[in-house]
């Protein structure tokens, strides 16, 4: 019994289904039984369950899961744009797109392969892509257990209950304010009304509260230095189609990103944007999380 995770096979712990509409899906676990589950359209995360099944992502209860357009909730993939930010669709294209899965990846590091599994998926650019975005590129996204990446949606048990330390003293640019500029002034950020800000330079680690759970998420990145944080709120909410008029109190968006500089490469060149997320109970994070020297 004390050598069975010796021999825990991550390769059986993926599994390539089909969804409702005939899109391939892959279903991660791990040896304690937590899932993740990801669409190969958009490369997008839809569901991440714990050890004990219970989930840990919002969608939303009248989210489209027909392509071609993106799903409401999960974690979509925003690339090579974020928002309207740009002369590309809301978000970018690759969210949109049908992702491949590597069958030969590069291996892990040993001291990171014990009892994970894992897949990648590859995006290319196709001829269209090229028309409106003419730069040749390779995004690898590799999915772990508990690493993923990006606009994440967060089931949260009621807003009004939650709040986010990491991000004082930041500069952020407000989206309710035509992206004027200000610094957070508080201890941690709450929830009253709707929220729609881009946090700049931020630390690696950020902490989502649940008080009502009594869990916390812990958020690391590396690559990643703003912090997009967003909920619609009563009006906006009854103004989405694809989202209920009572759901902003049961979700919240915090998405690691960078947005004000936007990354540049020459030919040649790669970047890595990593962001990790796991759940730990509140209690241990308040005592243990430095947030300042990013580690527990």
């Amino acid at each position: 019994m004390g050598n069975s995770s010796a021999i825990w096979d991550c390769k059986a712990a993926v599994e390539i289904t089909k969804d409702l509409n005939g899109v391939r899906q892959v279903v991660l676990r791990n040896p304690q039984g937590a899932s993740a589950q990801v669409s190969l359209h958009g490369g997008q995360v839809t569901s991440w369950r714990n050890e004990h099944g219970e989930e840990l992502l919002f969608t939303s209860s009248k989210a489209i899961f027909k392509p071609p357009k993106a799903m409401r909730g999960g974690i979509p993939i925003c690339f090579p744009q974020f928002g309207n930010c740009g002369s590309l669709e809301l978000h970018g294209f690759a969210r949109n797109k049908v992702w491949a899965i590597d069958d030969n990846p590069p291996l892990l590091h040993p001291n990171d392969s014990h009892g994970k599994s894992f897949i990648d998926l590859l995006l290319k650019p196709s001829e269209d892509d090229l028309k409106c975005w003419p730069h040749s590129f390779e995004f690898r996204l590799r999915l772990f257990s508990f690493s993923f990446a990006y606009h994440t949606y967060f089931l949260v048990s009621d807003i009004s209950e939650v709040r986010i330390e990491g991000l004082e003293t930041c500069d952020y640019l407000d989206n309710l304010c035509q992206r004027e500029r200000f610094t957070e002034q508080g201890d941690a950020i709450t929830f009253e009304s709707e929220v729609d800000r881009l946090y700049l330079s931020s630390r690696k680690v950020i902490a989502v509260l649940d008080h009502e759970k009594k869990q916390t998420y812990v958020i690391r990145k590396e690559g990643l230095p703003d912090v997009v944080v967003w909920n619609p709120w009563e009006k906006k909410s009854k103004s989405m189609v694809d989202f209920g008029d009572e759901e902003y109190k049961q979700m919240l968006c915090v998405d690691a990103a960078a947005i004000e500089k936007p990354i540049t490469l020459k030919p040649g060149e790669e970047w890595t944007g990593r962001l990790q997320l796991s759940v730990v109970p509140s209690s241990f994070c308040s005592e243990n999380l430095d947030l300042e020297k990013g580690g527990f």
